[in-house]
C-alpha cells in the first residue's frame, strides 16, 4: 500500500528535523519526507494539516496480561490501546502465567501479534525459570525465539549469586539484563515511607530498597561488564547512583515510568486505590529529581508501565488492592505534559522542549534496546528516508480528559483518570501507522 501524509510538521527527535511536508510511504518504507515526487501516486492521501508527524513511540513496559490474566488484558485489547495511543513498538514483560521461560511461549505471542497487525511486540524473556530466582533460563534459545533482553519484572532476586551468574551468562552472549531495582525484603511495603504512609497506617518501602539493590546491579555490572537496563526509578537518591555509574562508563541505562514523573504519595488522599503502584509513589523532591533526570539525560526513556487491573482486584481498601494502572494510551500526553505543553495551548512549548519529550518516547527507548531490534536499530524511533514507516500523528491543539471507558485497553482503571490529579491532557493521537499501514485513526468531531 501506498499511503501520503501531507501538510504535516514534520519531526525527528534524532536528527532535529523539523519541518512543514508530506511523507510519502510504499511497501512498509519511507520514500519521501517533506517534497514528494510527481510521480508518486497514493492508495490513500491523508491530510494532517494542523498535527505533528512524529516517530511511532517507543514503550518499554507494556503488561498485554496474556498468557494467563486474560480476564484483565488480552493481547487484542492492549495492542490495539497501545496504537491508539500512538505506540508502535511495545516491549512486553516476562510476569504472565505462565512466565515467558519457554521459547514456545515467546514464538505464540509474536505469532499472534503479526496477524494482529497493530504494533510491533519485543518480548523480555525471564531470567530465571518462573522467576522463581533460582535457576536460569535458557537464555540462548529465547534469544532465538524473538527476546530481547532478560527480566524478573517486579521480583526481586533474593541471592546475590545468582543474579551474578545471570549477568556473567548474559555478558558472555551481549544480553541485556533489565532489573527494576528494589531489595526484596526492604521492598514488602505499601506505600513510600514518608510522612503520608505514616499518617495513614501504611507499611512503608524506604528508598533504601531502591538505593540498595541499585548498588548491587551497579558493582555486578562492574564486575561482569553485563548492560543493564534499571527499569522505573522512583528516587532523587536512587538517580544520583545511575548518574555516577553512567560517569564512570558502565554500560547501564534507565528509565521512569509515567506515574513517578508526574503524581507524588499526596495524590494517595483517602486511600485512593487508582494510586496503588509498583513502584510505590515517592515524595515531591523525587518527582522533581526524576524529571530533572529525564531532561539531562540521565534517564534515557519514560514508559507507561501499563498494568490492566480488573475490576474486582482493585476496587479493593488500599494495602489489598492489585498495584498497577492502565498507561500505554496515555503516555504521548503525559510526555508532553511533562515537558510543559498545557492543553489546548499549542504554541507554548518551544521547538526544542517538543523534541526533547518526543525523543523520551521515541529515540530513547530504541538507544536502550539497541542491536536487539535487529534490522529495525538503524530507523526506528526515527523519520528517515528508507527507514521503516512507523508513524504517529497527533494534534497538538486538542485536549481531552481521561474518561475510563473510553479508553480502549481492557483496564479501565488509570491514577490519571481521577479528579484528585486535576490534569487535562495535551495533544490528541489522530492517526498511528505501523509498517506503511493504518493501525488506528482516531474519528474526529
Amino acid at each position: 500500500m501506498k499511503l501520503l501524509i501531507k501538510n504535516g510538521r514534520v519531526i525527528d527527535p534524532a536528527s532535529g528535523l523539523d519541518v512543514q511536508g508530506d511523507v510519502a510511504m510504499a511497501a512498509g518504507r519511507i520514500v519521501s519526507i517533506g517534497q514528494v515526487s510527481a510521480d508518486f501516486t497514493a492508495d490513500r492521501t491523508i491530510d494532517a494539516s494542523g498535527c505533528i508527524v512524529a516517530p511511532g513511540l517507543v514503550d518499554l513496559a507494556v503488561r498485554l496480561r496474556e498468557p494467563g490474566y486474560e480476564h484483565e488484558g488480552m493481547l487484542e485489547s492492549e495492542l490495539a490501546a497501545a496504537a491508539a495511543g500512538g505506540v508502535t513498538s511495545v516491549v512486553c514483560l516476562p510476569d504472565t502465567d505462565p512466565t515467558l521461560d519457554e521459547p514456545g511461549l515467546v514464538e505464540m505471542l509474536k505469532l499472534r501479534a503479526r496477524k494482529l497487525s497493530r504494533c510491533r511486540l519485543f518480548p523480555l524473556g525471564a531470567l530465571t525459570r518462573g522467576l522463581k530466582g533460582e535457576n536460569l533460563t535458557e537464555m540462548a534459545e529465547l534469544h532465538e525465539a524473538g527476546c530481547v533482553g532478560y527480566s524478573q519484572a517486579e521480583v526481586a532476586i533474593k541471592d546475590t549469586l545468582v543474579l551474578q551468574r545471570a549477568m556473567q551468562y548474559a555478558a558472555t552472549f551481549g544480553y541485556s539484563v533489565w532489573l527494576r531495582p528494589q531489595d526484596a525484603w526492604l521492598g514488602k511495603g505499601i506505600a513510600a515511607s514518608g510522612a503520608v504512609a505514616t499518617r495513614l497506617g501504611l507499611s512503608g518501602v524506604p528508598v533504601a530498597a531502591e538505593t540498595i539493590a541499585l548498588n548491587t546491579i551497579v558493582e555486578l555490572s562492574r564486575a561482569t561488564g553485563a548492560r543493564v537496563h534499571l527499569c522505573r526509578l522512583s528516587s532523587a537518591a536512587g538517580i544520583e547512583i545511575v548518574r555516577q555509574a553512567k560517569a564512570q562508563g558502565l554500560p547501564i541505562t534507565a528509565d521512569v515510568s509515567i506515574n513517578s514523573l508526574m503524581l507524588t504519595d499526596v495524590d494517595i488522599g483517602f486511600f485512593n486505590s487508582a494510586m496503588r503502584l509498583n513502584p510505590p509513589l515517592r515524595q515531591g523532591r523525587d518527582r522533581d529529581a526524576l524529571q530533572a533526570a529525564l531532561a539531562d539525560g540521565t534517564l534515557d526513556a519514560l514508559v507507561s508501565d501499563h498494568t490492566p487491573v480488573s475490576e474486582d482486584e482493585k476496587l479493593l481498601p488500599f494495602g489489598e488492592a492489585t498495584p498497577g494502572g492502565t498507561g500505554v494510551e496515555l503516555l504521548l500526553s503525559l510526555a508532553l505534559k511533562a515537558a510543559g505543553l498545557q492543553a489546548g495551548e499549542a504554541a507554548s512549548l518551544p521547538a526544542e522542549a517538543l523534541r526533547r519529550a518526543l525523543g523520551t518516547v521515541t529515540l530513547g527507548p530504541v538507544k536502550v534496546l539497541g542491536d536487539a531490534l535487529g534490522s529495525l536499530a538503524t530507523s526506528a524511533g526515527r523519520i528517515v528516508q528508507g527507514g521503516v514507516a512507523d508513524l504517529c500523528v497527533f494534534d497538538p491543539r486538542d485536549s481531552w480528559r481521561v474518561q475510563p471507558e473510553a479508553l480502549v485497553s481492557q483496564g479501565k482503571h488509570t491514577p490519571f483518570a481521577y479528579e484528585c490529579t486535576g490534569m487535562e491532557m495535551p495533544g490528541r493521537v489522530r492517526l498511528t501507522v505501523v509498517a506503511g499501514q493504518v493501525a488506528h485513526e482516531a474519528q474526529v468531531a
